[in-house]
C-alpha cells in the first residue's frame, strides 16, 4: 500500500509527463473506479469502455488539480460525472418480443425501479428544458460534459466566484421545478 507522500510524488511526476508515474496511478486506482461505474451503470462492458474514458480525462486535467493529496477523491469524481453522463446519454432500450427472442435481457434491477429510474431521467430532462438559458448551460456543462470550474470561468467568462454561484442558484431552480412537477403529477 502507498503512503500519502508516495502518492503526491506520483502525481507530481505524472503531471510532468512520467508515463511510468501515470500507469501506477493508474493502477492504485482503476479497481475503484470500475467499482464506482459499474455500480451506477449495472454493465461490464460500459463500465470498461467508462474507465478508459475516466483515465483519459485524469491524463487531459491533471494539470487542473491543485491538491495532489486529493487525487482518488478527484479521480472518483471524475468516475462518477462520466458514468452518470453515459447513463444519461445511453440509448433507450427498445423491448422485444420475449417469446420470439427466447429470453428476457438482464438489465438489472427489478422493473419497477427501470420504470422509476426512466421517469426521473425524464423528469429531469423536462425540467432542464424549463430552465432559463445560462441556468440550463451552467448545469449542463458542470454535470453532463464534466468541465471543472476553471473550464466553466473560461467558456462563461466570469470568475470561478460567480459560477460556483451559478451552480448553486441553478440547482435550487431545478430543484424547484421538480417539486412542482411532482406536486403536479
Amino acid at each position: 500500500m502507498m503512503n500519502d507522500t508516495e502518492l503526491i510524488e506520483l502525481v507530481r511526476r505524472a503531471r510532468s509527463c512520467d508515463r511510468s508515474a501515470f500507469d501506477a496511478l493508474v493502477q492504485r486506482t482503476e479497481s475503484m473506479v470500475f467499482a464506482v461505474v459499474l455500480r451506477r451503470l449495472r454493465n461490464r462492458s460500459e463500465a470498461l469502455e467508462v474507465t478508459q474514458d475516466v483515465f483519459i480525462q485524469v491524463l487531459r486535467k491533471l494539470p487542473q488539480l491543485r491538491e495532489d493529496e486529493r487525487f482518488e477523491a478527484w479521480v472518483r469524481k471524475i468516475a462518477v460525472r462520466l458514468a452518470i453522463n453515459r447513463a444519461v446519454r445511453r440509448p433507450r432500450e427498445v423491448n422485444g418480443d420475449a417469446p420470439a427472442l427466447g429470453t428476457v435481457r438482464a438489465t438489472g434491477g427489478n422493473p419497477l425501479e427501470r420504470i422509476v429510474q426512466t421517469e426521473n431521467a425524464a423528469s429531469v430532462r423536462e425540467c432542464l428544458s424549463r430552465l432559463r438559458d445560462l441556468d440550463r448551460r451552467t448545469l449542463l456543462a458542470f454535470y453532463f460534459e464534466g468541465q471543472s470550474l476553471q473550464e466553466m470561468s473560461a467558456a462563461f467568462d466570469s470568475p470561478v466566484g460567480t459560477i460556483k454561484r451559478r451552480l448553486h442558484t441553478a440547482r435550487n431552480r431545478l430543484r424547484d421545478k421538480l417539486t412542482d412537477l411532482q406536486l403536479v403529477s
